[in-house]
């Protein structure tokens, strides 16, 4: 075995306790998590315990569903100029780019989404969601409610409730997604506007 294909392998044994540590610290349970990825809470399992080794199609979801960069999720090293790390993944036909390289803390995400009307699925888990339309029309089913979204609009809410976003069909869509755990808030810096008076 040759340096690249031991470093390959190390890496590939580190990834069942990376998952293990980043779901409990999250404190996210299996079954969780299977209803956010959509995988099964038997191959999660197996993930973490090193029984089952990972495919680009498991670490993606579980990197869009954690909120963290695919080579954080996996512990690869840094390679390059470390002033650019977008590497971008597809999640459920979508183009995912990841804007923050901490694994902890608030995250950031560019997000393409095509122009292929999907259904609605909303899900619901811990946490706190921002999300701002840079082109295009977004879908949100939030709720009951179901809204379209032009660019330049925002949305905030609370991921515990059961939410959905994706295209209306006519256009591609892009936004910038921020996402907060629990307890985690954006701080607002600025005046508010002086009430006039009359």
């Amino acid at each position: 075995m040759d340096d690249t294909s031991a470093a390959i392998a190390a890496t590939l044994q580190q990834v069942g306790p990376r998952l293990k540590r980043l779901r409990r610290q999250r404190r996210i349970t299996l079954t969780g998590l299977a209803g956010t990825t959509g995988i099964s809470k038997s191959t999660l399992s197996r993930l973490e315990t090193g029984q089952r080794r990972p495919t680009l199609e498991l670490l993606l979801a579980l990197s869009q569903a954690y909120r963290v960069p695919l080579d954080d999720l996996v512990g690869a090293p840094a390679a390059g100029d470390p002033r650019v790390q977008l590497k971008a993944g597809r999640v459920k036909g979508r183009t995912v780019i990841p804007l923050i390289r901490q694994p902890e803390g608030t995250q950031a995400w560019k997000i393409v989404i095509p122009t292929s009307k999907g259904h609605p699925e909303p899900r619901a888990h811990d946490g706190h969601e921002w999300i701002y339309v840079l082109s295009g029309h977004l879908r949100l089913v939030l709720g009951d409610q179901d809204w379209v979204l032009g660019r330049g609009e925002v949305a905030e809410f609370d991921t515990q409730v059961p939410h959905w976003f994706g295209s209306t069909g006519d256009e591609p869509t892009e936004i910038l997604s921020i996402f907060g755990r629990p307890g985690e808030r954006m701080s607002v810096r600025t005046t508010p506007a002086q009430a006039s008076s009359a």
